[in-house]
């Protein structure tokens, strides 16, 4: 109670039924389990209802590109950045709020593999029989960089036939109905996978860190909770939750 008090101090939030909202969040999936943690908690101290929704970034641009009604929408700079050229997203108002880098999981109970450097990422790799991965065409941060990584190495012939490539939602369930014994997804979307179990992440040297950035819809009805929420993601109740989820501030 006594955080929850806190926030709303620092958030300036007022409980007013009369204008209670419906606020639509758009969120991309590895975002998803902070968006979700802390909906609760922002609808207790304001009233207003949170309606969420998550895709793949490269989904979620399409939809907002194709009209979709939203109220914040949380995506990578650069996806914001193209709409808010475009009058989908305002340009005031934006934030980075968090960020995440790839992580390698297993199904709980099996072997898991050394990951510590690249070169026994590469040989993890080799030894995988079915690798699971966010299919690239579906716009997902962790596959397209990955699909990059894969093509530098000179790998991408020989990985190919092994690639479970998943059209979106959480990778690491392909380990648990055992279509894949390896998964590389972003750390907050494995963690969300009962029996699953989270390797560790990248090799430093090869990690690659998305950025999740906080937008208002041009045409938002609901500006004032729109604006509240994104707040309520820079504030220090959303520290505890970012690292709960494996993400951690933006930096």
């Amino acid at each position: 109670m006594r955080t929850a008090l806190l926030t709303a101090l620092y958030l300036g939030l007022t409980y007013n039924a009369a204008q209670c909202a419906e606020v639509k969040i758009l969120t991309a999936g590895a975002f998803k389990p902070v968006v979700t943690a802390l909906a609760p908690q922002f609808e207790q101290m304001t009233g207003h209802k949170l309606i969420i929704d998550n895709d793949t970034a490269g989904g979620l641009t399409k939809r907002i590109e194709a009209g979709e009604a939203f109220d914040v929408a949380f995506l990578p700079p650069a996806a914001l950045g193209a709409l808010a050229n475009k009058g989908l997203v305002a340009s005031e108002g934006q934030a980075n709020v968090a960020r995440v880098g790839i992580g390698v999981a297993v199904k709980e109970g099996t072997p898991v593999p050394e990951i510590g450097t690249t070169d026994a990422f590469k040989a993890a790799l080799q030894k995988a029989k079915a690798i699971a991965v966010i299919d690239p065409k579906a716009g997902g941060s962790s596959g397209i960089y990955l699909a990059e990584l894969f093509q530098k190495w000179g790998m991408t012939d020989m990985l190919r036939p092994k690639l479970v490539l998943v059209p979106g939602g959480l990778v690491a369930t392909r380990l648990v109905n055992d279509e894949a014994d390896l998964a590389l997804h972003q750390i907050s979307e494995i963690i969300a996978v009962k029996g699953a179990k989270l390797v560790g992440p990248l090799p430093a040297e090869i990690q690659n860190f998305t950025v999740y950035r906080a937008g208002l819809a041009a045409k938002s009805g609901n500006r004032e909770p729109a604006a509240a929420f994104i707040a309520l993601m820079q504030s220090p109740a959303a520290k505890a939750i970012l690292q709960e989820k494996g993400m951690e501030p933006p930096g």
